[in-house]
């Protein structure tokens, strides 16, 4: 099991950032796909079409969003986004713990390219 942790610069206020990353409708058009989302801890969600499911477990407006995601057999990784304001737009701290070494380089990757790739061309 392995870490991940990375910044990234988003061109939108946290307040957009945080409304493209919890809420359903904005989450479809990002990634294309059926999701379920919802901001109440404890509630489950999917995106791209059940490929990542999960768990919420916190949120703080704006500022902070924790989910438990599943890998079958494997235990949960945790994600943990916190959002701060920077003077180009909204920094992204991610962290995600307990990623199974064979998803490892899948994940860092997806990381990078689907999810904050097609959140940075969302906000260009």
């Amino acid at each position: 099991m392995r870490d991940f942790k990375k910044r990234y610069l988003l061109n939108a206020t946290p307040s957009d950032v945080y409304n493209a990353m919890t809420n359903p409708l904005m989450i479809e058009i990002w990634t294309g796909e059926p999701v379920v989302m919802s901001t109440e801890p404890g509630s489950p969600f999917e995106i791209w079409d059940g490929a990542i499911t999960g768990e919420n477990l916190q949120f703080v407006q704006d500022k902070l969003i924790v989910q438990k995601w599943f890998f079958g057999e494997e235990e949960d990784s945790v994600v943990t986004l916190k959002l701060f304001p920077d003077k180009k737009g909204t920094m992204v701290e991610l962290h995600q713990t307990n990623i199974p070494n064979d998803a490892y380089v899948n994940m860092t990757e997806g990381w990078d390219s689907d999810y904050f790739g097609n959140l940075s061309q969302l906000f260009e």
